[in-house]
């Protein structure tokens, strides 16, 4: 059984593909960079897929800041030291625009030519910052799209199935979670804004999820903080 994961190198990324080497899958990480202003997480993303052996790992060019539009591909401050009214208030100007449907379509792709029938990926619709494209809805739809899409799905030889096991969870539950499977969390990038040599800045909406995340869990984070 093979399997596509979409591979950040943050918290949730890495947990999912915890989860699915628990589940047996033959590993194929997938990790963009994207012009993200963030750009430790792609090291981080290659450590981590060595480590839980992934078969193969590709890290696709995509330079969005073509585009802009959002603070992790423009010239836009990351907001900072917001509680979580102000979070939820709006979608964030963090929101990179149709970001995970660029992604999964070339997870599709990526998993049609390896023969993959499963792709995970580790978006959560409970603790996040309210992107669009983490929902539910949002996946169902793209599965539907997948299996209209692609020569596997017309024949009807098989069917292409997208694996979100922690859209429903908080962050503690993920954390404790990752840990239930073994997962150094110290191996993990989620801040948006980091300062030299990768540190995370602890202030960002990013930053601040993780924390809380940590704290509610009843474990110390083990990355290391600008800002504690």
């Amino acid at each position: 059984m093979k399997a596509v994961v979409l591979l950040s190198g943050g918290l949730d990324s890495t947990t999912t593909l915890a989860l699915a080497k628990r589940e047996g899958f033959d590993l194929f990480a997938l990790t963009f960079d994207y012009g993200q202003r963030h750009r430790i997480e792609l090291d981080k993303a290659q450590y981590i897929a060595k480590h839980f052996g992934a078969s193969d790992h590709q890290i696709v060019k995509i330079d969005l800041r073509q585009f802009g539009g959002s603070a992790l591909t423009d010239s836009i401050d990351v907001p900072t030291h917001r509680d979580e009214q102000e979070m939820a208030s709006e979608i964030p100007v963090t929101y990179v625009p149709a970001r995970n449907t660029i992604f999964l379509s070339f997870c599709l792709a990526y998993a049609e030519v390896k023969g993959a029938n499963d792709i995970f990926i580790g978006v959560n619709a409970v603790d996040y910052s309210g992107y669009p494209d983490c929902r539910p809805e949002f996946i169902r739809a793209f599965e539907t799209l997948a299996n209209l899409a692609t020569k596997a799905g017309v024949e009807g030889k098989s069917r292409l199935k997208i694996h979100t096991p922690l859209i429903q969870l908080t962050k503690a539950e993920i954390i404790q979670k990752g840990l239930e499977l073994g997962v150094d969390f110290g191996m993990t990038h989620s801040c948006y804004n980091p300062i030299e040599g990768g540190i995370s800045c602890g202030v960002c909406d990013s930053c601040q999820l993780r924390l809380k995340g940590f704290q509610q869990a009843g474990v110390d984070d083990p990355i290391k903080y600008k800002i504690p």
